[in-house]
């Protein structure tokens, strides 16, 4: 894998050697002397948040696609490598030996990465002439907008090492209760009028003729004269008399109480819901899944 489309790699997919799909691949990092690509790197977290380096050795570039020959477990567990800056002699043994290379047949001065190859659009073998590479304006843009996305991926790194997450927030209702004055009580007194009915026993003298025979017994002094004669009788009867006076009946006093009852409160809370958007949701990557070449 010596002679490739360095910017067609840089927008490509990384395959592992049983097909499964691992990432895209960020950066090639060529031979300081020869200018032969020795490793690339291999996004392995989440929202880009972790390149991986893997050797080109063994690769395969399949159209869009790049065959590893290893798989991502193999890649995601290897050391860890500042994907940022120029590769050592030591980072390079490291990884050699980790993927079971000789180190000495790979072995240069030492190995940096191509970033503005994919910008300036070079085709061909990488490492060529810089007039393939673009203008210096064109490279300089190009830098800026890929360390500003190094940045932000560095920076969820920091925050989340492997994976990223967000802080989701919701609104509660805490509910209480708040004493305040609800109105007056009063006592008044009135005069109302009621009607009122007695039943009222009461007695009358009535007169009644009463006749009795005289005889030798009963006889009384008369004198024998026919004549008139007239008696008074006094007659008595009872009429109802009303006398109406007040008296206490009840007294009437205001006393406080405390009840209970239940209420119920209504308000509109806010909380914030969480969606995973992925490149297939935003239109990053075609219909088979895979990144499209720009």
């Amino acid at each position: 894998m010596t002679t490739f489309d360095v910017n067609a790699i840089l927008s490509s997919t990384a395959y592992g050697s049983d097909g499964d799909k691992i990432g895209k691949v960020e950066q090639v990092f060529l031979d300081d002397n020869s200018g032969e690509p020795t490793f690339l790197t291999v996004n392995t977290g989440l929202f880009g948040a972790k390149e991986n380096f893997v050797p080109v050795k063994g690769a395969r570039q399949d159209g869009d696609r790049v065959v590893l020959p290893y798989t991502k477990d193999v890649i995601k567990d290897a050391p860890k490598v500042d994907a940022d800056q120029h590769l050592s002699p030591a980072e390079e043994e490291e990884l050699y030996r980790y993927y079971e290379l000789n180190y000495e047949d790979g072995r240069t001065a030492g190995t940096d990465r191509d970033r503005t190859t994919a910008a300036a659009g070079t085709a061909g073998v990488a490492g060529t002439a810089a007039a393939d590479r673009g203008t210096a304006a064109d490279r300089d843009v190009a830098d800026r907008d890929r360390a500003a996305v190094d940045q932000d991926r560095r920076d969820v790194a920091a925050t989340a090492g492997d994976e990223a997450s967000v802080v989701r927030h919701e609104e509660r209702l805490n509910v209480g209760t708040q004493e305040r004055e609800a109105g007056h009580a009063r006592l008044r007194k009135y005069v109302v009028t009621d009607h009122e009915s007695v039943d009222v026993p009461v007695e009358r003298e009535e007169v009644t003729v009463e006749r009795t025979p005289i005889n030798d017994t009963n006889a009384r002094v008369d004198n024998g004269t026919i004549g008139e004669e007239e008696v008074d009788v006094t007659l008595h009867e009872e009429r109802p008399v009303v006398q109406k006076e007040a008296v206490a009946v009840e007294e009437v006093g205001l006393n406080k109480q405390t009840v209970q009852e239940t209420q119920r409160v209504e308000a509109d809370v806010r909380k914030e819901q969480v969606d995973v958007e992925t490149d297939v949701d935003r239109g990053d990557l075609g219909r088979d899944g895979e990144a499209p070449r720009r």
